[in-house]
């Protein structure tokens, strides 16, 4: 059964550091597009960073360029998404996603979610 599990979540001060791992099951995550999401309280889901499976090109939010990196080890079959500097407005809570397409920002091109991982940035 394909499943895909994010970790990492957490409360953390601004200026912190969090890495998220999306792990998978049942599928190699180095043959799909890998997609973060998030979504904050009472707002719609949001691109976060996506990861081809092409040739590993990297996407950013506009807002999280510099201080996120998203990776992929495929010995572990997990993707990554380190993010650096964080700010309360980057409370949400994150998913990661995976489509048989490019990285694209249509939440319905991709085929399968994890469950989100809270991210909470307050001191």
């Amino acid at each position: 059964q394909a499943q895909l599990v994010e970790s990492g979540g957490g409360l953390v001060q601004p200026g912190g550091s969090l890495r998220l791992s999306c792990a998978a099951s049942g599928f190699f995550l180095d043959n799909y597009a890998i997609g973060w999401f998030r979504q904050a309280p009472g707002k719609g889901r949001e691109g976060v960073s996506c990861i081809s499976h092409s040739d590993s090109s990297t996407y950013y939010k506009e807002s999280v360029k510099g201080r996120f990196t998203i990776s992929r080890d495929s010995a572990k079959n997990t993707v990554y998404l380190q993010m650096n500097i964080l700010q309360p407005e980057d409370t949400a809570v994150y998913y990661c996603a995976a489509t048989s397409e490019l990285c694209v920002p249509s939440i319905s091109s991709y085929e399968y979610w994890g469950q989100g991982t809270q991210v909470t940035v307050s001191s």
